[in-house]
This record gives structure tokens, sequence and C-alpha cells, in this order.
């Protein structure tokens, strides 16, 4: 019930301002944020290489009002990109974007966003990368799968990202699983109403099932974004059913989260993902953790707690 509530506080400036002068704000943010510029996360982004996991990164900071903002925000993906050209990092490291960060929300947002995000993927692709668009409450989906749709004609690797609880994505992914899409299924971190999002927990579950094997039996690119012991497992058998080799399909887990379970499932040859943030923009991301699970939030509190 807690979830909703914070979701809500998400887009709080006063939540904002008590969240983040909170005395043990800084140490839990740490574990979910990988640091605020570009010098904090590529020895990071080195680490996980080095252990053999693969890397997403996102540059958090979608809640934007303007539109030079969103030129800041695809010019410090461009600047991470040309980082990871330097060290060599563009094969295991690839980028999540947030269309509204890009200016989805603004007047003209769609057009805007794509002319935005186009030279993002374009010097992605230039270093042997690409990006995947990241999905955000119900009302911008439409003008996502279209710009992933635009951008996929000449950047077939593009991917995107679909939502477990909402009723429409059953049908999205049999869309995008007969096309051939790179496809991250996560079940949803946005406070949606009943009209249009499954409410309860196990019917959520059961919908992330029905979805990972349509994309299993499907021709794109499954990217199972979970951290569910039971899911994980369900996802390899499907794996399995459809005669995938280890190597056409990924699993996906936030930064901070079950670092011994990524190792186990990158030991046992497994393509895993690791969703790395940074930037100095935390609060909307940090929340939706918190939200997610109640175990952050409570280790949330103790930390506030223990620092007062």
């Amino acid at each position: 019930m807690l979830g909703p509530v914070i979701l809500a506080a998400s887009r709080s400036d006063k939540m904002r301002r008590f969240v983040s002068a909170a005395p043990g704000t800084k140490q839990v943010v740490a574990r979910f944020i990988a640091g605020q510029s570009v010098d904090d996360v590529v020895p990071i982004v080195q680490e996980l290489s080095d252990r053999g996991l693969e890397v997403t990164l996102d540059v958090v900071g979608e809640d934007i009002t303007t539109v030079e903002q969103s030129y800041a925000a695809r010019d410090a993906y461009l600047e991470l990109i040309g980082r990871l050209k330097e060290l060599g990092l563009g094969a295991r490291a690839e980028m999540s974007v947030k269309l509204s960060m890009f200016g989805q929300s603004l007047e003209n947002g769609h057009e805007l966003a794509l002319a935005n995000v186009r030279p993002v993927v374009e010097a992605a692709a230039e270093i042997g990368t690409t990006v995947t668009l990241d999905a955000e409450d119900h009302t911008t989906l439409d003008s996502m799968f279209a710009i992933h749709e635009e951008l996929r004609k000449g950047f077939p690797q593009t991917g995107c990202v679909i939502q477990a609880y909402l009723f429409r994505t059953e049908d999205d992914a049999r869309r995008l699983a007969a096309n051939g899409s790179r496809v991250r299924i996560v079940k949803g971190a946005y406070k949606e109403p009943a009209s249009v999002a499954i409410q309860e927990k196990p019917e959520i579950d059961k919908a992330y099932v029905r979805i990972m094997k349509i994309l299993m039996d499907g021709e794109g690119y499954p990217m199972i974004g979970s951290h569910d012991p039971r899911l994980i497992s369900i996802g390899q058998e499907l794996a399995r059913r459809a005669g995938r080799k280890l190597d056409e399909y990924e699993f996906q887990m936030l930064y901070g989260i079950r670092g011994e379970e990524q190792n186990r499932l990158a030991a046992e040859g497994h393509r895993m993902r690791v969703y790395t943030a940074y930037g100095t923009d935390w609060y909307g991301y940090f929340m939706r953790r918190l939200a997610e699970k109640p175990a952050n939030l409570l280790f949330f509190v103790r930390s506030i707690l223990t620092k007062g």
C-alpha cells in the first residue's frame, strides 16, 4: 500500500526538499546512484565489465521544464559516449534514455525528443553500442513507441521497454516480438490508474510471465528486467523451451541490488546487464526504487533514524 504514496511523493517539491535534507539520504542514495558525474561512473563501468557484467547507463533527471534542459540532457549522453569510446567500453555498455528528459512533455515535445535522441543513437552506434528507450507513465507510450519505430529504420538495434502492469502490454509485446526488437520487460514503477494498469502484485507477476513467453517465443531479443528469483527461473525455463541460446536473451538488474546474483548469472554464462544510474537530479529515480520494494524503504528509514 505504501508504493502509490511514495510514487505520489516523487512528484512533490516539498518531499524532494525533505528527503534531500534528511541526514541518512546520502548513504541510501549511494546504494542506487553510481555517482554524480561521468568521472564517477566510468570506473564503475570498468569494474563491472571486469567482473563479466554488461551495463546500461542512465543519466537521471527526467523532470525538465525548458528546451535548454533537453539540450543539456542530450549533451550529457554525448559526453558519456565520448568517454566510453576513449576507454574502449562501447561493447560492454549501452545507454538507457527517458524521452521526457529529452523534451517529450514540452511544446512540440514528440519532435523535440526525436531530434534530441537521434544524435545520441547515432553516436552510440559509432562506438559499437546502442540505446534503449525507457518506458514512463502510460500517457507517454504512444510517442515513445513511434520514436522507437522511427529510430529502428536506421538503427534496428535500438531497444525499448514495456511494463507488465499495463493492460496494453501483451499486445505491445506481440507487435515488438514479431518485428525483432530488443525489448526490456519490467513490472512498472509509475502510479497508474486502475483503468489502464493491474493493481494487484500477484496478477502483475502472472502478466509478466505471459509477456516473457511472448517475447521468448518471438523473433526479438528479450531483456528480463527483474530481481525476483522466481521470475528469473521462469525466464530461464521459457528460454530453454523456446530453444534460445544464452546470448539470445539477457537479464537486467539495478545497480546496488542483488550483486551476488548478478555475478552468479554471469558465471553461468548468461548475459547479465546492470542498470546503472548517475547524475545530480536523482530524486525521482530514487523514490521509484523505494516504492518498488518495502525493504528499500525500510533501509532508508533506518538510515535516517541512525543518522539523526
